[in-house]
């Protein structure tokens, strides 16, 4: 076929970062001069490409990464696949292979923990369909998308493979034990034993063995090694030498390993039975969250009660929820009264009190009272979905940790099929052991190496992990930032709204010759109009203990100053020195003491004057956060430095810092500026956490190493940070970095146990240890320490599960105090 004649293939490619026709025009030079694309045309209005290519020169994944070299962005879709059948770690090999096979996937990556499949795609190139089609062409089950109501499918079909295993390790071990039996008390029968043992294991071993060939044959023609392949020889090899010896085929009848290969593949079903139930509990807590999502809402709509499905629900609908009932939406109370359980989505176990104004989570439980809320955000909108989909999307993430385990699974299996091989060649040929120990040995190495608890190793501590953080509500949005928090040498705080509350409040008021509520009355009436912070905090604190504001009038705000007024037919004055000095009032020596002192706490400290003499001080403040001493004594006991940025002056920065032990305090920085401040921090060689709300020091969050946001119900951007936290709770911040010490720390004995099984049991396997001490390893004992290894290592993951934070059982201690 000639170059005309070659079939061609049109694609359509979505394309940012084009800021003028010009831009259009380069891409369009660099697709045309990409070898294999025959035309190209970019269309600066649309923001698309249209390419014509030879799939036989050039794939999609090039001609991306050419607009990519131009300095733009190729926008490409994502979506996640439910994947069934998955055995061990090299199935994840197959998978991710037949996915990036496809034309137009950029991206695939697999979690067999979670079972899931993370595909990034060009949906002008290939559709999920194809993907679909590429799952079950590689032997695996296609269960759906992400986001489809497949949740009784999937159970459905795991409850099934589970009871198919069940019946098959009933079946292996009911009938290899016996036979066993009769071969160590030698019982003698009517027909020869080989024939005996023949006819009664055929059946068995091919119902056993059955999925265990199917899958190897799957993997070798998707061109990979798997540990079905390595089981296939181990356990086709003991029963096909046992078929020579029965009817003296080169082998004579003590070549008989009938029991022996029936034994394996039980051992092999029975140790993926406990870890498909084992793996099944990682995935609980994702679960849990999907399982919060009513299924049905009752609105109010011309004052009637209608109950309609949740995906009916839209925003602005009034919402009924009665007690006991899930609140289906975000929203905000309408009316009604309520103690709403906010425990699974913040991990805080005290119900919140609710009532009109008040903002509620969808998937939350109302308690004792009945709510009408209005629906705000729904479906996929909501902070659950969100949360859902950030804890899916972590789950799946893979950690540069697991590049160690998937270069040795990579390298695993044909490193152990080449020691079988010479532990077999150097027993017979070299040593000369008998042909029958020969073969024990190359059995045995086959079925006891485990490439499965390599693989399983970092997913299942990550699912589990990060399903934790979620049920604590610290959402931690990959794998990396694990990895990078327990490295963190520097941790920033930003002040305002994470150190301290945000928002100021009266914390000291002294008088001079006159009492506290007629200072308060006074101040109040003056600042009852001004929309200032300090002025504010002045109109609460009189509220608060229930004074109403003088009547005041002739009001002249002078900038920078303060406020003057006529109150009660006196004049009245509120601010600063300077306003005294202007309206010759003066300062007695006590009063400058006290304001003085009051400054070098860093507070505000408000003068008020009536009738031409100094009435009282107001000191006005943004406080600190009850948490804060707690959560800096626990971070200080981890070992990093503690930094604190704030665009307040250097003596208000100070007295704050000294309240929680800060002395490494950067003032007077812009927002701006705190990214450029985290960067000279990271320049200097530290790994720096940066914890702030997550909206005005975005760009320094996004500019650390792990960026924490702290925020409060609906309100939280999810966005924000590699790890957010959803309580408005500091202690959980330290609490994340715990977590994720303790994740990391548990992937790392996990890989121990399966890097130390396989380093020590192959040798033992191989007979190393029978010269001296005349050990060997029986085929059917590597079988079960084979089935028992990946279970262990999904086991130490589970534990995760029960993890609390030190720092959160401190403040239940100190709570209870």
């Amino acid at each position: 076929m000639n170059e005309k004649e070659r079939e061609r293939i049109k694609a359509e490619m979505k394309i940012s970062g084009m800021s003028c026709a010009t831009c259009a025009l380069n891409i369009e030079k660099t697709l045309k001069n990409t070898e294999g694309v025959s035309d190209a045309e970019v269309n600066f209005g649309s923001e698309k490409a249209y390419v014509e290519y030879d799939p036989e020169k050039v794939d999609i994944s090039a001609i991306e990464g050419a607009v990519q070299s131009s300095g733009y962005s190729v926008i490409n879709e994502r979506v996640i696949l439910r994947v069934g059948g998955m055995t061990c770690a090299m199935c994840v090999k197959a998978i991710e292979n037949a996915l990036m096979k496809l034309d137009g996937v950029r991206k695939a990556t697999v979690n067999p923990g979670v079972k899931l499949a993370y595909v990034t795609y060009n949906s002008q190139v290939t559709s999920v369909e194809d993907m679909k089609d590429a799952i079950r062409s590689a032997g695996y089950q296609y269960i759906g998308t992400e986001g489809e109501d497949t949740e009784d499918l999937e159970k459905e079909i795991f409850e099934k493979d589970l009871k198919e295993k069940e019946i098959r390790i009933i079946v292996g071990f009911g009938i290899s034990l016996p036979l066993m039996a009769l071969m160590l008390f030698h019982v003698s029968l009517p027909v020869p034993m080989p024939y005996f043992m023949l006819a009664v294991t055929v059946f068995p071993f091919l119902f056993l063995a059955y999925p265990i060939f199917l899958d190897a044959w799957r993997a070798l023609r998707n061109r990979t090694l798997n540990m079905d392949v390595m089981y296939s020889m181990g356990i086709g090899v003991a029963y096909f030498s046992s078929i020579l010896g029965t009817f003296n085929i080169v082998l004579t009848s003590e070549f008989l390993f009938y029991e022996t290969a029936l034994m394996l593949a039980a051992f092999l079903t029975l140790g993926r039975y406990l870890e498909a139930k084992a793996k099944g509990r990682t995935t609980e807590a994702i679960r849990k969250l999907i399982g919060l999502r009513p299924k049905t809402a009752t609105l109010i709509r011309n004052g009637e009660e209608i109950e309609i499905p949740i995906t009916d629900v839209r925003t602005g609908d009034s919402v009924l929820i009665k007690p006991g009932g899930k609140i289906p939406v975000d929203g905000d109370v309408l009316s009604g009264e309520s103690y709403v359980d906010e425990s699974m989505i913040s991990g805080e176990p005290v119900p919140v009190f609710k009532h009109e104004g008040d903002s509620v989570i969808g998937g939350t439980l109302n308690k004792n009272g009945v709510l009408t809320v209005l629906s705000k955000k729904v479906g996929e909108d909501t902070l659950l979905s969100e949360i859902i989909r950030l804890v899916e999307d972590a789950q799946g993430s893979k950690p540069p940790v697991q590049r160690i385990a998937d270069t040795a699974v990579s390298y695993f299996i044909p490193v152990v099929l080449l020691i079988a091989v010479i532990a077999f060649l150097a027993w017979y040929l070299l040593l000369g052991n008998t042909l029958l120990f020969s073969l024990n040995v190359f059995i045995s190495i086959l079925v006891v190496a485990c490439p499965c608890a390599l693989g399983l190793a970092t997913p299942t501590a990550i699912t589990v992990g990060i399903g934790r953080g979620a049920e604590l509500g610290i959402l931690i949005k990959n794998g990396e930032t694990l990895e990078i928090s327990e490295k963190i040498t520097t941790v920033v705080f930003d002040k305002t709204g994470t150190l301290t509350v945000g928002k100021p409040v009266v914390t000291d008021i002294s008088t001079y010759g006159t009492g506290e509520n007629f200072l308060l009355r006074i101040a109040s009436g003056l600042e009852k109009n001004s929309s200032h912070p300090l002025a504010e905090a002045i109109v609460a604190r009189a509220a608060m203990a229930g004074i109403e504001p003088g009547d005041a009038k002739h009001f002249n705000t002078i900038a920078g100053k303060g406020v003057e007024a006529i109150s009660d037919g006196k004049k009245a004055i509120i601010g600063n020195r300077a306003l005294m000095d202007d309206s010759g009032i003066l300062i007695p020596v006590s009063v400058s003491s006290d304001i003085e002192m009051r400054e070098n706490e860093g507070k505000t400290a408000m003068i008020v004057a009536y009738d031409d003499s100094v009435a009282g001080v107001i000191s006005v403040a943004d406080t600190l956060r009850e948490d804060a001493k707690a959560a800096l004594t626990a971070l200080r006991a981890m070992g990093p430095e503690i930094v604190m940025i704030t665009g307040d002056n250097e003596k208000t920065a100070r007295a704050i810092g000294s309240q929680v032990g800060i002395s490494n305090i950067i003032a007077g920085v812009r927002p701006a500026g705190k990214e450029h401040e985290v960067a000279k921090l990271q320049e200097s060689g530290e790994i720096v956490a940066f914890i702030g709300d997550g909206i005005n020091d975005a760009p320094a969050i996004v500019r650390s190493d792990v960026g924490i946001a702290i925020g409060s119900g609906t309100d939280i951007a999810i966005e924000s940070g590699d790890i957010v936290l959803i309580n408005n709770n500091l202690l959980d911040a330290v609490g994340a970095i715990q977590l994720s010490k303790k994740v990391m720390g548990r992937i790392r004995l996990n890989l121990f146990w399966a890097f130390a099984y396989n380093a020590a049991l192959i040798p033992v396997a191989a007979g190393l240890l029978y010269p001296v001490w005349g050990i060997t390893f029986k085929p059917e004992l590597a079988g079960l320490a084979m089935a028992l290894s990946s279970v262990t290592v999904v086991s130490l993951s589970l534990l995760l599960k029960r993890y609390i934070p030190p720092v959160r059982i401190e403040r239940v201690v100190r709570e209870e105090v």
